[in-house]
């Protein structure tokens, strides 16, 4: 396959991916023009969905697959490859890799098979992965806790009660652990030059200074 082949079927397959997602969501081509506008791009009109549908549009921007994808509400990326529908695919002209493969090395997450430099754009991308993680797994611990301790309070059956607030006792010790590596992780992308995202608000005591009592007491 040319260069020139493969750019067609590249929109080609992307066509394809739209096509199947909006039928998925359920709207219409017309729909999806009108979404397209609402999001300030009125150049996708019904006719150039059409177009590319039917295979008569041969190219695609960035910006156009952003925006369809948000009015379709799938990932960009899922309209780029066919992951879940094909085990292979023509990654780019004349080279053909597992749709897996071409997903990771899209999103920056191959090669895998070596631990990324930390300024590297895969180094990047895997520190905020893990950030996101390490929130994921804060606030996890700390709704458990919260929810065993709810639970306790509204029981009247005293056994049952205890062992609720034990079981709570064990999460809140869990969720302190998760923020205290979350705050050591979050200072450390500081360090390399990163700018951690905005926290939960359940979670944006973590970057806050600890306050002894002797502190307060002295104020």
């Amino acid at each position: 396959m040319t260069p020139d082949q493969w750019s067609t079927a590249f929109t080609g397959r992307i066509a394809q991916r739209l096509r199947e997602a909006r039928k998925a969501a359920g709207l219409t081509m017309a729909e999806v023009a009108q979404g397209c506008a609402a999001r300030g791009l009125p150049e996708l009109t019904e006719h150039s969905m059409k177009n590319l549908e039917s295979g008569r549009k041969t190219s695609i921007t960035v910006a156009d697959i952003a925006v369809l994808a948000d009015v379709l509400s799938v990932p960009p990326v899922t309209l780029l490859f066919p992951l879940g529908s094909s085990s292979t695919v023509e990654v780019l002209p004349g080279r053909t890799v597992s749709t897996w493969d071409a997903v990771a090395w899209f999103t920056g997450e191959s090669p895998l098979d070596a631990t990324a430099p930390e300024k590297s754009p895969r180094g990047v991308l895997d520190a905020f992965r893990r950030h996101g993680d390490l929130v994921a797994a804060a606030t996890s611990s700390y709704a458990l806790a919260q929810e065993r301790r709810r639970a306790a309070s509204i029981t009247l059956d005293r056994a049952r009660r205890a062992t609720l607030l034990e079981r709570a006792e064990g999460y809140e010790e869990h969720a302190f652990e998760d923020a205290q590596e979350l705050r050591a992780y979050r200072q450390r992308m500081l360090q390399r030059g990163l700018t951690p995202p905005a926290l939960p608000d359940g979670l944006s005591f973590v970057d806050q200074p600890d306050i002894h009592p002797e502190a307060e007491e002295s104020e």
